[in-house]
C-alpha cells in the first residue's frame, strides 16, 4: 500500500452479526459475541495499515427498540468489552499504540454504569494521540444533526452567535465528531448508508461487502485500502 493512498480515516458499519449466528445455528443476538472479537481486531489491523482514525457504528438509537433479550444480551456484551479495554494489559497496550477511544452519539441514553464505563475510557486514553477509535454508540446522523442544530441555537440564545456567522465550519464543530472519513465500509450485504455519519461522508468512498462483520479478515481491509487508492477523488469538479 502506498501511505500517501492510505486513508486518514476509514468508518465502518458493522453489519451482519445476526446472519452470522443464524449460519451456525445459534440464537441471532449471540452473533453480536463474535463481532466484539473482531472489533479487537480491527483496531490492529487499522494501526498496522496506518489508518489514524477509526468510527465503528456500534449502537443506534433505533438499536433500543430490539427485542429485551437481545438488549441484555448486547449490553453483557458492552460490558465486558469494556472492562477488557480497561484491564491493565489493554493499558498498556492502548498507550504503546497511541490509541485514545472515544464514544459520540446520545450516550446518555444508557444506564449509568456503561455510562460510566465509556467515561472512564476516555479518560484512561485522553493522552494518546497517535490514533483514535470512536465508537457510534446510540448515534445517529440525522440525531446528530440536530442536536448541532441545538447547539448552535443555544449559543444564538446566549448572544454567542448570530445567523450571519453559521457557515459549514460552524456547523462541523457543532456535531459530535468534526472528521470526515475518506472510506466508509458495511458489511452484510446491504447496499445503504442506514443514518450514518450523513454530514461527514458527504464525499466518502463507500465499499459494500457480503461478508457478514464476523466474517471480515484482515485482507478484505487491505482490499478496500488498496482499491481506494486507485479510486479518482473529484469531490464534485
Amino acid at each position: 500500500m502506498e501511505e500517501n493512498r492510505v486513508p486518514k480515516h476509514i468508518g465502518i458499519i458493522m453489519d451482519g452479526n445476526r446472519r452470522f449466528a443464524k449460519k451456525l445455528m445459534l440464537k441471532p443476538w449471540m452473533g453480536h459475541e463474535w463481532g466484539a472479537k473482531k472489533v479487537q481486531k480491527i483496531l490492529d489491523w487499522c494501526q498496522e495499515a496506518g489508518i489514524q482514525e477509526l468510527t465503528l457504528y456500534a449502537f443506534s438509537v433505533q438499536n433500543f427498540n430490539r427485542p429485551k433479550e437481545e438488549f441484555d444480551y448486547l449490553m453483557n456484551v458492552f460490558h465486558k468489552e469494556f472492562d477488557n479495554l480497561m484491564s491493565s494489559e489493554n493499558q498498556e497496550k492502548l498507550k504503546r499504540q497511541g490509541l485514545q477511544i472515544s464514544f459520540i452519539g446520545r450516550t446518555w441514553m444508557f444506564a449509568p454504569d456503561i455510562q460510566e464505563k465509556m467515561r472512564k475510557l476516555m479518560d484512561m486514553t485522553k493522552n494518546n494521540t497517535k490514533h483514535r477509535a470512536n465508537f457510534a454508540m446510540a448515534y445517529g446522523g440525522r440525531e446528530e444533526v440536530i442536536d448541532a442544530v441545538k447547539k448552535i441555537g443555544e449559543q444564538m440564545a446566549a448572544g454567542k452567535l448570530t445567523v450571519d456567522q453559521i457557515n459549514e465550519e460552524v456547523f462541523a464543530a457543532n456535531l459530535y465528531r468534526n472528521s470526515d472519513p475518506e472510506l466508509i465500509i458495511r458489511t452484510g450485504g446491504d447496499k445503504r448508508t442506514s443514518n450514518f455519519l450523513i454530514w461527514q461522508s458527504n464525499y466518502s468512498e463507500w465499499f459494500f461487502i457480503e461478508k457478514t462483520w464476523p466474517e471480515f479478515e484482515k485482507e478484505d481491509l487491505v482490499k478496500c485500502i488498496n482499491e481506494f487508492g486507485q479510486r479518482e477523488r473529484r469531490f464534485g469538479k
